[in-house]
């Protein structure tokens, strides 16, 4: 996970299924340029459809369509069917890790090596920010931005109200917890329908307890997650039950109506990534709101400083027959003007010119600077690991979560699912 903030898809799944079931790429080199992405959230996509004008009345005769789908369906079928389709994205999104592998390994990730040394890329990163985005030698993604994918964002006010103070430390959220349930007030909302939102969140706890090197050996297939270990990283999902820290609602409702629990004053903190700065201006404003990393665990193995956070760019598709029109817009892209409209939008990206200009939004400073700042960086499920594997840890979160199985029978679970 960001990962992009999650929203509302512009085309729908029957049509990504009926894009990506038309085998083959345009026989001939058309003067469309395709552009695909999940949704970055309304106030981005104002500055992406404005980047996309620019583009055209730079290049005459050229279009550029822009593509935002539902981040879930992207990140599953939906980038995978678009890929295998005869319109395929010349540009498209991605997370580092293992799905940037995955795509160079299948030929879909263009070699931007000599574009970034001496090409319309140069100058406009710092070199330390390629390592992530370099398979084998290669450059073969642009970076863009680099997310926190979770924090605990709390209403200042609510806590305020209550006298609570933002919790740091586990014992503190769980007295949180019992404080503003006594009040009525949801401590902590939480929409994980979809079941990365929760799982993101809670797997970064797991890691905090387990140690980073467990976390990291066990989602890369080389452990079993029924250990004693684990068994007391699910125990602390039980707490976060018993102490009625999450809506009862939060396994049947989406991230949006998660959100909007939050944003609506409802409840008084909400787990989720940095986009929520962006996402709150068009959706809460007015809404006063901070954040603290998450707790300190107790007794726990892993770096108890340590953020959960991914890097994400933008792929120049290696079948596509526009690759110098498609590195020329991510050139425009990373255009001072253009890095400064999205810091405008609450999306900061990593280019050089982004030290310059407008203030970013205190929050968001904050965010970035977390991160570069981390003494340990754990990878999301979903985006650093294997997606089957993910949706197996996530689900058995969940289920603890919701009360449906004990932490001992969820992780008996994903063992039994993976064939370990």
């Amino acid at each position: 996970m960001n990962r992009h903030a999650r929203r509302s898809a512009t085309i729908s799944v029957v049509a990504a299924l009926a894009l990506g079931s038309i085998a083959g790429s345009a026989s001939a080199q058309d003067q469309v340029l395709r552009v695909a992405m999940g949704s970055p959230g309304e106030a981005a996509i104002r500055v992406w459809d404005d980047i996309a004008a620019q583009f055209e009345a730079a290049h005459p005769g050229f279009d550029v369509e822009m593509n935002y789908q539902d981040d879930d369906l992207y990140q599953t079928i939906g980038l995978q069917n678009l890929l295998a389709g005869r319109n395929a994205p010349d540009i498209y999104f991605e997370w580092t890790g293992s799905r940037l592998a995955q795509r160079t390994a299948d030929g879909y990730a263009a070699d931007l090596t000599a574009a970034v040394a001496s090409g319309p890329l140069a100058g406009l990163f710092d070199e330390a920010v390629f390592p992530q985005a370099t398979i084998d030698g290669k450059v073969v993604m642009l970076p863009h931005t680099a997310d926190v994918t979770n924090v605990l964002w709390y209403n200042t006010q609510i806590l305020a109200d209550n006298g609570i103070t933002p919790p740091t430390t586990w014992a503190e959220l769980l007295a949180a917890c019992d404080t503003l349930s006594a009040a009525g007030i949801i401590p902590i909302a939480s929409g994980n329908k979809d079941l990365w939102a929760a799982g993101n969140w809670l797997s970064h706890l797991a890691s905090r307890v387990v140690g980073e090197d467990v976390y990291a050996t066990t989602l890369g297939g080389a452990g079993k997650f029924s250990t004693p270990e684990w068994q007391t990283a699910f125990g602390y999902i039980s707490e976060l039950r018993d102490h009625k820290c999450v809506n009862e609602s939060a396994n049947a409702v989406d991230d949006n109506a998660g959100a909007q629990l939050f944003f609506q004053g409802q409840a008084a903190m909400h787990p989720i990534g940095s986009w929520l700065v962006s996402w709150a201006i068009d959706e809460a404003p007015t809404l006063d709101f901070d954040f603290v990393n998450l707790p300190v665990m107790p007794d726990g193995a892993g770096d108890q400083g340590s953020v959960i956070g991914v890097e994400t760019g933008y792929i120049v598709n290696a079948k596509s027959d526009k690759i110098d029109t498609a590195i020329d817009f991510l050139a425009l892209l990373n255009s001072d003007a253009n890095v400064q409209a999205f810091i405008g939008a609450e999306v900061t990206p990593i280019a050089i010119s982004a030290a310059s200009g407008q203030d970013v939004d205190g929050r968001s400073a904050r965010l970035a600077a977390l991160l570069n700042d981390a003494p340990a960086v754990v990878l999301p499920p979903d985006t650093g690991y294997d997606l089957k594997m993910a949706d197996a840890l996530y689900a058995a979160e969940a289920a603890v979560l919701g009360g449906q199985m004990t932490p001992a029978d969820a992780l008996a679970g994903i063992d039994q699912k993976l064939g370990r």
